[in-house]
């Protein structure tokens, strides 16, 4: 009896000892995070800003190394910290990695056509493709070099006209109008007048605005509907006036197209293609989704970089004169007003001056959400299928174990590198455009606006502090990571003037 009994409780405990080592081995292969408590969990996220997230995410890579797992209602988010598993995931692995989270009830209404959002597959590749060959092709790129001569003088002559009005200027509004009106000629292929643009601008933000607010609420977007329906018919409302706005100049385009030769726009682009898959061209929705998408990623980041960038050459007023030496080493005796687009690669100080605000204060200190369609065991953890992966761009920028004094503006960094490549296809430093096969296809066109747009600032002006005042780096989120305290600066002519 005694044997029996033995026996049968040997073959219990082994039974519950190999359920815990199952139980514990799964448990392992997820990525490590903090407790979740179902609601309780949900509701404190949903109270907590986006520099308190980014301050819970450090302390929790530091408890559990460089992924870490977050639950947020029946959402899972992981997000990896480390540039070398970074790598490894979007450009060893980018098949695997380079879908996105399944769209939002708020993106369906509004229409999920557009170049972000859209899943891995055909539809992206031939959005993408017709963006990156049709746009952004250096051929292209290089036919509005007059909008941006036009853009430039107009931005010039409005800070002119405001340094002589006021002692201090605030240039944030200055920089986001000058590239809202080079992205909207790009758009349309037309110069529009003041009133049209700022039309343009306004139904762009007021969805943008309220388009974030509710990405927040994803997860409890059937509550959402009925708690804040009046929310989601204004949302609504909204863009239906954005589409009131934008179809009759793309319906405009339309009709010139047959009569017109010369500058080719995004929209003469997207009227001619055809969705190979589905055997169709696009519908004016979807080609509105699209502009509002080429519009809002072309503009607030440039201007968000722009004003990061102008910031730090007014604190550090030593590396704004270096860049001017450098810039009048090029031009020689020239009586130039104009630093040109060809002078640019003759200017590598500029270059590093660029890469260093983008190294800093990347625009995005997270990228856009990605998402695995298959279980993946990546790094010895189970990546689930359906999670979603985020990247900590801006601590991969700030690695001291890369980069010596990592929270210092130094541009001489990039002059000692010079086989730095941004895009991070052989080793991720920095990653302010992303990596891999969704990495911003427009990195190129944002690399030349603002060079151009820095050197013939600083050119034509010396950037000082007003009086008493100072340059606040610290942040807040908007559409982008924005200076908490916006630039105000005083200007003053350098020769030669304008």
């Amino acid at each position: 009896m005694e044997a029996w009994f033995i026996i049968l409780v040997s073959a219990c405990m082994c039974v519950i000892l190999r359920a815990i080592l199952s139980l514990r081995t799964k448990t392992i292969r997820i990525p490590p995070g903090p407790l979740h408590i179902p609601i309780i969990t949900t509701i404190l996220w949903v109270r907590k800003s986006f520099n308190e997230l980014e301050s819970i995410l450090r302390t929790l890579h530091a408890k559990f190394g460089p992924i870490v797992t977050l639950r947020i209602g029946s959402q899972r988010t992981i997000f990896i910290a480390d540039r070398s598993l970074t790598h490894q995931a979007l450009v060893q692995n980018g098949s695997l990695f380079s879908d996105r989270p399944k769209a939002l009830p708020i993106s369906k209404i509004l229409d999920q056509c557009n170049i972000s959002s859209a899943s891995y597959g055909p539809k992206w590749r031939t959005l993408r493709r017709n963006l990156t060959s049709e746009m952004l092709h250096h051929s292209r790129v290089k036919s509005f070099s007059g909008i941006r001569k036009w853009v430039l003088h107009t931005l010039l002559t409005h800070l002119k006209s405001d340094s002589q009005s006021n002692y201090s200027v605030r240039v944030i509004d200055h920089f986001q109008y000058a590239m809202f009106c080079l992205l909207v000629f790009m758009c349309f292929g037309e110069r529009l007048d003041d009133g049209k643009i700022r039309d343009i601008e306004r139904v762009q933000r007021q969805l943008l605005l309220r388009f974030s607010g509710f990405n927040i609420l994803n997860f409890w977007h059937k509550v959402t509907r009925v708690l804040l329906r009046k929310r989601w018919q204004e949302l609504l409302r909204f863009r239906k006036e954005l589409e009131d706005v934008l179809i009759p100049l793309i319906r405009a385009r339309k009709q010139k197209q047959a009569q017109e030769e010369g500058v080719v726009s995004y929209v003469d682009t997207l009227l001619n293609l055809q969705l190979a898959e589905e055997k169709r061209n696009l519908n004016e929705g979807e080609i509105v989704t699209l502009c509002n998408e080429f519009l809002n990623g072309g503009t607030d980041t440039t201007s968000t970089a722009l004003q990061w960038i102008m910031a730090n050459l007014v604190k550090y007023p030593h590396v704004q004169e270096r860049l001017v030496d450098e810039i009048r080493e090029v031009l020689g005796e020239r009586d130039q007003r104009e630093v040109k687009e060809e002078d640019l690669q003759k200017l590598p100080y500029l270059k590093a001056v660029i890469l260093e605000g983008l190294r800093r204060h990347p625009p995005g200190h997270f990228v856009l959400p990605h998402a695995v369609t298959e279980d993946v065991i990546f790094n010895d953890y189970l990546i689930p299928k359906n999670a979603t992966v985020n990247f900590m761009v801006a601590e991969m920028g700030w690695d001291p174990k890369v980069w010596e004094d990592p929270m210092t503006f130094k541009p001489e960094r990039f002059i000692s590198d010079e086989g730095f490549d941004i895009t991070g296809s052989k080793e991720i430093k920095m990653m302010p455009f992303g990596a891999g096969r969704r990495i911003c296809p427009g990195y190129n066109l944002a690399l030349l606006h603002l060079e151009y747009f820095v050197a013939n600032l600083v050119w034509n002006f010396e950037w000082k502090l007003p009086d008493g005042g100072k340059v606040d780096l610290s942040e807040k989120q908007e559409f982008t990571v924005v200076m908490k305290n916006a630039l105000q600066v005083h200007l003053s002519l350098r020769s030669p003037r304008i």
